[in-house]
């Protein structure tokens, strides 16, 4: 029994107004009587437990007490007849000792079996359970501070009514889930103790999959990605947002149409029209096989695990963000504006040319240029550095401390799986640059990615290699919400 003497009156209070509820029914159904029954017990464990605070509190200070007449005035602080510091007491002052009172409950913020249900709305259970989730992202192991910036801001900005998130962190960030994920990874499941297999089971209830394990919170690749910043640079300016289900819906509007109004004249409808876009979420897996000598051998394989697992997950997005083709995986960059009014033919056709880079900059709205970004292939940025006998020097400028390069001024931006060469085939498309406000790209992380433990791989023979493995997947969804903010430049070849 965890709860401070405040909380046990609290709790009593509670249970007597439910029992008073249920006494005042004519006839209890079956679930009545078992909560009736609960709830009986409940209430003399609680009493037992207040009284026994009580009794606890009254022995400090009489020792206090005793201290003070044998010592002299000076030997114990002594603040409302309660021993200065004393954990255990429950009349501290709670201006000067909080912790003694509200704090208390955070203390274990995985402990929810702290959490009063009866007589509470939705809104104040779901704002519990974030309150719980941030204390613990607080306190979470295995994570740095720049993990905790980013946990604590995806859940403050894309936490839903049903606290999903929080809940989410709240079951795979404990200690204990931790150590049995971690025991999980080394194959040593037969290890894991009865709150550790309490902690999984309680993880796996949060989630529609049907094997393996989620990665803790703190270990999440998004997170880290997030945090430590990702290898992709479409990742890096797109706008990346949290989806809870298998699609993130958006919310888009056009300017609000102002005039300019005569005296006493009435007012148009001046209302934008709305739009819902979707992004679908995409499964991905992938496999990360090690050596048992590896395994037995690296000091801290659960933190390992973690950077392989963001490792791979960025490369494959990098592809995907690029020119996906948004059949079961997200849709690339190229492949939103590709065929749209976006797409920006050369100033000659059939030529790659330096006014083709001004064109593609003029061609974008003011309001948009203004976050622009380029994103292309190196390749054909060094041939825009070609583009005159000085090496591209009216075009580019070179910040260094890890910016990017700048070109007329906008950040120039790697996406290596785009057209880096022009094909010699007829009638071919060479998707070269995209310029424009990248936020308009919009990337849907689903939190939780899986692990399932693979204890033994074997050979062609069907026999053990030596090699264990995780399999992992996750799911993710990418696609152009507003392809009016970028432009897309296709060197078209002619037959």
């Amino acid at each position: 029994m965890e709860l401070s003497h405040q909380q046990a009156v609290i709790r009593l209070r509670d249970i007597k107004e439910e029992l008073e509820r249920l006494g005042e029914k004519n006839e209890l159904l079956a679930e009545d009587e078992q909560s009736f029954d609960e709830l009986t017990r409940e209430f003399a464990e609680v009493d037992a437990h207040r009284r026994q605070l009580e009794r606890t509190a009254a022995l400090e200070r009489v020792r206090a007490a005793t201290k003070t007449t044998e010592r002299g005035p000076a030997a114990v602080k002594v603040e409302g007849g309660t021993p200065f510091n004393s954990r255990g007491s429950y009349d501290l002052d709670p201006i000067l000792h909080p912790d003694s009172v509200e704090d208390h409950r955070f203390r274990n913020p995985w402990d929810l079996s702290e959490i009063r249900t009866f007589g509470r709305s939705k809104e104040e259970l779901s704002t519990e359970f974030r309150a719980r989730a941030l204390s613990a992202i607080e306190k979470m192991r295995g994570c740095n501070d720049n993990i905790r910036g980013t946990a604590t801001d995806i859940l403050e900005r894309w936490d839903d009514d049903d606290a999903t998130i929080a809940k989410l962190c709240l079951a795979t960030s404990s200690p204990e889930y931790l150590r049995a994920w971690s025991k999980m990874a080394r194959g040593h499941g037969h290890l894991i103790t009865p709150d550790e297999q309490r902690a999984l089971e309680r993880a796996m209830s949060l989630t529609d999959n049907a094997g393996g394990y989620l990665v803790p919170f703190q270990l999440d690749p998004t997170i880290i990605l997030t945090s430590d910043g990702s290898k992709s640079d479409i990742r890096m300016a797109a706008r990346t947002v949290v989806a809870t289900g298998d699609v993130w819906n958006g919310v888009s509007a056009g300017a609000v149409s102002w005039r300019w109004a005569a005296e006493a004249s009435e007012s148009g409808d001046n209302a934008p029209g709305f739009a819902q876009p979707t992004v679908p979420v995409h499964k991905a897996d992938g496999f990360v096989p090690i050596s048992i000598e590896a395994l037995m051998d690296e000091a801290n394989v659960t933190t390992e695990v973690g950077r392989l697992l963001a490792e791979g997950k960025d490369i494959l997005e990098a592809a995907a963000f690029a020119v996906g083709t948004g059949a079961g995986q997200p849709t690339g960059l190229v492949t939103a504006l590709a065929g749209t009014s976006s797409e920006v033919a050369p100033t000659t056709a059939e030529t790659f040319a330096a006014a083709d880079i001004y064109k593609m900059e003029q061609s974008l709205p003011a309001r948009y240029r203004r976050n622009g970004s380029w994103v292309a292939n190196k390749s054909i940025y060094n041939l825009v550095r070609q583009f005159d006998t000085n090496g591209g020097a009216q075009m580019w400028e070179r910040i260094g401390n890890g910016q990017p390069n700048e070109l007329l001024g906008y950040a120039a931006r790697e996406a290596e799986d785009m057209d880096g060469a022009f094909s010699a085939a007829a009638t071919a498309d060479n998707y070269v640059l995209a310029f424009g406000d990248l936020t308009n790209y919009v990337i849907a992380d689903r939190l939780g990615m899986t692990v399932e433990f693979i204890p033994h791989l074997v050979g062609s023979n069907r026999r053990p290699n030596g090699q264990r493995g995780w399999y992992a997947y996750y799911r993710v969804g990418a696609d152009s919400v507003n392809d009016a903010g970028m432009r897309l430049l296709n060197v078209e070849t002619a037959a």
